[in-house]
């Protein structure tokens, strides 16, 4: 079992709900509005959820270029798209602001979500500058709203970013789980739709055995099975787009083929 939220999966999916751009965000489609929001993501989890996923996440990846921390505006329309497309879901589902601890465990914890991933600990030179996570502060927003139940997934190494952390990333994975109560570790690639180093995601795999390990980016029908030779599950959005382009729609047929392999590897 990954999580009690998977029921006995020994293997579990999740796939990206990707929004649209938010208010604030310079993509934002102001003319479409909120509910432009909503309709959108609304067809994506349709599709997602009948080729058969485990879970959903939302996350707000078409806010680019990226900030370290929400503005109100975009907090808030996400958590209403968010509210608004919960009487649609039949599997358990998930949130992440990128890239704000806090705004993540925020919208999870109001929305009633099972789990949120972020980059909770570390010290990173990236494409948005100096990245330095609050993992405490988030740690500590979610004991204070009451949801200390909601799952913590710290993505490990950051895409678009380089580790000013020279330990091993095994290493740096196992601290996360003894100093920061990590719930379960993600390990990415270089940048979104790009998989992780085999090597990476063995050694994590074989270091961290008291939390779950997943494949965070790059996962695709011709690598599932090496990924779930080591891992415990994966979390997959640019491979179910149409044409396997990360601002696409969900391509239903994509969805449905790679959960076809799944079910023979479980």
């Amino acid at each position: 079992m990954v999580f009690e939220c998977f029921g006995d999966r020994k293997k579990a999916v999740i796939a990206m709900a990707h929004i649209g751009a938010l208010p604030g965000s310079p993509l934002y489609n102001a003319d479409g509005g909120l509910q432009k929001l909503i309709d959108d993501v609304a067809r994506d989890v349709e599709k997602l959820q009948a080729g058969g996923v485990d879970a959903i996440m939302f996350g707000n990846e078409n806010d680019r270029p990226y900030v370290f921390k929400g503005s109100p505006e975009s907090i808030a329309a996400m958590t209403a798209v968010v509210q608004a497309t919960k009487p649609l879901l039949r599997v358990p589902f998930g949130v992440n602001y990128l890239w704000d601890p806090l705004s993540s465990v925020a919208i999870g914890a109001v929305t009633g979500a099972s789990f949120v991933r972020e980059i909770f600990t570390g010290l990173f030179a990236s494409d948005m500058g100096l990245w330095q996570p609050d993992c405490g502060g988030a740690a500590r927003l979610r004991a204070n709203l009451g949801r200390s139940d909601m799952k913590m997934l710290f993505n490990i190494n950051a895409e678009f970013a380089y580790s000013l952390d020279q330990r091993p990333i095994a290493l740096r994975a196992k601290s996360a789980v003894f100093s920061s109560v990590a719930d379960a570790i993600l390990v990415s690639g270089p940048i979104t739709g790009q998989p992780a180093n085999e090597s990476d995601l063995r050694e994590v795999c074989e270091t961290v055995q008291d939390v779950p390990v997943f494949a965070n980016t790059g996962v695709n029908i011709d690598n599932i099975r090496d990924v779930f030779s080591m891992a415990q599950g994966c979390v997959i959005g640019t491979h179910f787009k149409i044409d396997g382009n990360t601002w696409n729609a969900v391509d239903a047929n994509r969805v449905k083929r790679f959960m076809d392999v799944v079910e023979t590897l479980r």
